[in-house]
């Protein structure tokens, strides 16, 4: 099962976001979202992530451009209160206003509110995004003196909205209930591009940011390019899958590892502590079109000619801007959301992963005493 968001990227930087769940008891249909927010009085500007459309069919995603939407935050109020939400809208400033020139349209994760004025209806919000799905038969809403009152209710009532649409904001500070400690990798063949995003997740969950490059040098007392012109790319592996092996018991960390060749992580045989925490694949991509990266993201899959291809979620990239790191930790951040939302289990399961010695048996975890070297279950009495 492959789930796929193309993103077409503004300014300098055109890039593609491929989200690819290879967890195979789930099934995550990814998006990232666009709210709008209309008031008589033009006020502030926010750029967001891209609206999306989706193919139930093929359980695919795709956008075409960034939009640039208005929003005032003091326009509307949210609160969570256990299964019910509750969102305020403010009504001033537009006229007499009755429960007849409103209109509340909302589904499962999209939500539209409008507004009769002068014979037509104008837009006052717009999520087609929303943090996670709502039971939309079950909406009620209703005018209270200049505020427009939307109850609504959650498919999932354990789930905590930090707002009411996906965000920056509302992924990091929903992080918590959703990942419960467990740390994240970064793999991709650019070691720059690794260790920004990863600073930029760092810095969003509260995380450590952590760098295997940094670790590495640190210890060898010199660059990673000089040692792999001394040592050879071996040698660089072995070194980073040593401290890979050391930091696999820590939690609430994001860590960069190395590209390239010298990088463990570009090797199969050097996942086994990698799969003691959430991994992103950043992978680069040559295609010109959206067609043809998604036949390249198919086929790296399919080959698994690459250790990346072992990753919780991937992330291709057409074209780079350190500029745009936010954005492509956010996209990260959004596919490891849906990813866990999807199979609430894996959390726990990576913990008792690296409980049981990160022995290498991922997806399917073997009963203790499983040895890693012969596949073969040790009997009691020696253990």
């Amino acid at each position: 099962m492959v789930c796929l968001i193309f993103l077409l990227g503004t300014s300098e930087m055109a890039s593609s976001l491929f989200f690819f769940s290879q967890n195979p008891f789930i099934s995550p249909q990814l998006s990232l979202p666009k709210i709008s927010l209309s008031s008589t009085k033009p006020t502030l500007s926010l750029v967001t992530p891209p609206s999306l459309t989706l193919n139930n069919a093929a359980r695919r995603l795709s956008c075409k451009a960034l939009s640039t939407i208005s929003l005032n935050p003091s326009n509307y109020e949210f609160s969570d209160a256990s299964s019910e939400m509750e969102l305020r809208l403010q009504l001033g400033g537009i006229g007499d206003v009755s429960s007849r020139d409103i209109f509340v349209d909302a589904e499962d994760g999209t939500l539209k509110i409008g507004v009769k004025q002068s014979g037509s209806f104008v837009t006052l919000l717009e999520i087609n995004q929303l943090y996670e799905k709502i039971k939309s038969s079950e909406t009620i809403w209703y005018i209270d003196e200049d505020q427009l009152v939307v109850n609504l209710k959650k498919q999932d009532p354990d789930m905590k909205w930090p707002d009411i649409v996906e965000s920056w904001e509302s992924l990091t500070a929903g992080a918590m209930q959703l990942l419960k400690g467990t740390s994240i990798y970064i793999v991709g063949d650019s070691t720059e591009i690794n260790d920004k995003v990863a600073r930029e997740l760092a810095v969003g969950l509260g995380y450590t940011p952590l760098s295997t490059k940094e670790l590495l040098e640190t210890f060898a007392k010199q660059s990673i390019d000089l040692w792999v012109a001394a040592d050879g790319s071996e040698s660089v592996a072995e070194a980073e899958s040593a401290v890979l092996e050391n930091l696999s018991s820590h939690v609430r960390a994001v860590t960069a590892t190395l590209g390239g060749l010298h990088g463990a992580a570009r090797r199969a045989d050097k996942w086994r502590h990698l799969y003691a925490g959430f991994t992103v694949w950043l992978s680069q991509s040559e295609a010109t079109d959206e067609e043809s990266a998604k036949e390249e993201a198919r086929k790296h899959i399919q080959e698994g000619s690459l250790g990346y291809s072992n990753a919780d979620v991937v992330v291709k990239l057409h074209g780079w801007d350190a500029d745009h790191a936010k954005t492509v930790a956010q996209a990260s951040l959004s596919a490891l959301k849906q990813l866990i939302v999807s199979d609430k289990n894996l959390p726990g399961k990576k913990s008792l992963y690296i409980r049981l010695g990160c022995r290498g048996d991922w997806p399917e975890i073997k009963p203790p005493g499983w040895d890693p070297s012969t596949g073969a279950q040790v009997p009691a009495t020696t253990l």
